[in-house]
């Protein structure tokens, strides 16, 4: 029987360049495989020479940093991609921007120094009620652990939403900014929003929104220092 052959010849990367870009208005509600297939498609527009994996069935190196759930706006989603050629990331920004849909916009494209995960250890969230929830929230900063349950493919799994939230401020009764640490697994949004409501049981369940103002390394102050 004849040995099978790689459908691609592999070429190493020269290259790799880190992506901060935006999620906005109804891009939200894509789930991350719309994501994939959005970026797939606008590297292959624009002609970036991208590296593919080694093996039988290659792909595309694209590495995507802790995406923002379903649902959730985000000012601060991260991802990288190698390439077998050197490229100028001010041209390939423009490129990229202009072949994107409408809601995915980007921030900044950069050369890669580190690996994004040493770099983005928390996020910063807003996330707005449509009424006053300063009880709620006053009850949910003074708990010293709130805990929520997440069912995975692996089973059950425990969260303790209040020890890995700080710096929580109200810029208005109804919106709270905080920082939730990345963990295995990090809160999610919905799970703020649970943890908050197990507190204060008598906070109505209502759509929330969430928006990630940022990703990095928290600072003292309750700040991020954000990779760029």
């Amino acid at each position: 029987m004849a040995r099978r052959t790689p459908d691609r010849e592999y070429i190493p990367p020269v290259q790799t360049l880190q992506v901060r870009y935006a999620k906005r208005g109804r891009m939200r509600f894509a789930s991350h495989r719309d994501f994939q297939r959005a970026w797939e498609r606008a590297l292959r527009r624009v002609g970036v020479p991208m590296a593919y994996s080694a093996g039988f069935s290659p792909h595309p190196k694209v590495s995507y940093a802790g995406a923002a759930p379903t649902g959730a706006a985000s000012e601060a989603e991260f991802l990288e991609f190698s390439v077998v050629q050197q490229i100028d990331p001010r041209a390939v920004r423009q490129a990229l921007d202009a072949a994107l849909p409408e809601g995915l916009d980007i921030v900044a494209v950069v050369e890669a120094t580190a690996p994004l995960v040493d770099q983005l250890r928390a996020s910063r969230w807003r996330m707005e009620w449509p009424f006053d929830v300063t009880e709620a929230i006053a009850a949910f900063a003074a708990a010293d652990s709130v805990e929520v349950e997440r069912i995975t493919k692996a089973g059950r799994r425990i969260l303790d939403v209040r020890a890995l939230c700080s710096a929580i401020e109200m810029p208005t009764p109804e919106v709270v900014e905080l920082t939730v640490a990345h963990a295995e697994p990090t809160p999610r949004p919905a799970e703020v929003v649970v943890a908050v409501r197990t507190v204060f049981p008598d906070l109505p369940d209502v759509p929330v929104l969430a928006t990630r103002l940022g990703q990095g390394i928290p600072v003292d102050g309750g700040g991020l220092s954000v990779p760029f």
